[in-house]
């Protein structure tokens, strides 16, 4: 990304972004404090993700990524929960960045209402550093790269304890659709977030997205015990990876940008992997009359690639089938809770609670939605016969 300093639109299209962008004068005090990188000489380049400012950034010895968030999205607490997560990830053998430590061995620098992290900058080449989410792979052969990364991620995070993070904006949790109850889960999580429960729309269109989504849940609620929690990405977009190539022999060589991160389940975290990469959401933002693509040659590669290295329990490929509808919820919730909160955009919360989380629990009921979660049923029922014949 040039320093033209756009960000990702709701609708995919660059626009000027929420937060200025990181500039030399305010990185030379955060320098200080890692000695070991010298002074910041040159800000090479700024990343069009829209909920902080960041950008890879030259020193006197090394090149480093460094992401500033406002004290209301990210304080130090709250990156710690991720930079815990990341450490363990790193010391079980996950292809995961290194979070800096300061001199005082602060890996989140706290100065002046933000909060810093400095990350050491993966091998391998940022194909899709301009890609939003819910665009697809170039090839199916990332396709099948990306969902054998996320099952090395699974393998990797499965001992890490650390409980469900604490509410705050921009996280994919799953509570809601989690509780045999969901409309009092729903309540909870409300509550939880003024912003939301004092929000008429948010109300109406969360009890709405709630009646839309109940067959999937009345699908999952018997599953649940079979999906034992799990910290996981919750955002495994092509763009959060870092690639050996561009061409059909790649394979994945990083996995960045935890900020989504929480305790979940495996199928939630490959749910999202789905939604994320596999249907073309933003057609729906451009025009609402134009169904979103729906790469399902992708998506076979994808699960392909994941259960190479981890296949799914036949209880966790039937829950893959109403997760793939239910995974998004929160996030649409916890994506209302910034703009309200934090921006105080109506606009573009409405977007959130409306658009992205009354619209896509519809287009699950569409012949394009119908059509996902029949192939990943027919997937479920064949692994389903397999262990039926072995038995």
């Amino acid at each position: 990304m040039s320093l033209t300093s756009k960000a990702h639109g709701m609708d995919g299209t660059l626009v000027a972004p929420d937060w200025p962008p990181l500039n030399l004068a305010e990185l030379g005090p955060l320098f200080a404090q890692f000695p070991e990188l010298g002074e910041p000489a040159r800000i090479i380049s700024s990343s069009p993700r829209p909920f902080s400012a960041a950008g890879v950034v030259a020193a006197a010895r090394a090149r480093v990524f460094i992401k500033r968030h406002h004290h209301s999205v990210r304080n130090r607490e709250g990156l710690l929960e991720e930079h815990r997560f990341l450490a363990y990830l790193l010391a079980h053998g996950a292809p995961v960045p290194r979070v800096l430590c300061s001199s005082k061995g602060e890996t989140a620098i706290e100065s002046g209402g933000w909060c810093y992290e400095i990350h050491e900058i993966p091998g391998g080449l940022d194909l899709y550093e301009d890609a939003p989410s819910w665009t697809p792979f170039l090839n199916v052969a990332h396709a099948h790269a990306a969902g054998a990364t996320l099952a090395r991620l699974h393998l990797a995070a499965r001992d890490f304890a650390a409980p469900p993070r604490k509410p705050r904006p921009l996280v994919a949790s799953f509570t809601i659709f989690a509780a045999q109850n969901p409309a009092e889960a729903l309540q909870s999580y409300l509550a939880a977030r003024p912003s939301l429960s004092h929000h008429k729309p948010v109300g109406t269109c969360a009890n709405l997205a709630l009646e839309l989504l109940a067959p999937f849940h009345a699908t999952l609620a018997p599953l649940l015990p079979a999906l034992p929690p799990l910290w996981t990405h919750n955002d495994l977009h092509a763009s959060n990876l870092f690639w050996s190539e561009a061409g059909s022999t790649a394979h994945a060589t990083a996995v960045i940008d935890f900020g989504l991160a929480d305790r979940t389940n495996a199928v939630h975290d490959l749910a999202h992997a789905i939604e994320r990469n596999i249907v073309e959401w933003l057609a729906l933002v451009r025009n609402a009359k134009q169904p979103p693509a729906v790469h399902l040659d992708h998506l076979e590669v994808l699960l392909d690639g994941y259960e190479s290295i981890r296949p799914l329990s036949a209880e966790e490929s039937a829950a893959l089938v109403p997760m793939a509808a239910l995974c998004h919820a929160e996030f649409a919730l916890s994506e209302a809770d910034y703009f309200l909160g934090v921006l105080h955009s109506e606009e573009k919360a409405a977007m959130a609670y409306d658009g992205w989380l009354v619209g896509h629990a519809r287009w699950f009921a569409s012949a394009p939605g119908r059509s996902l979660l029949e192939f990943l049923n027919r997937r479920a029922q064949a692994r389903q016969l397999r262990k039926g014949t072995r038995s």
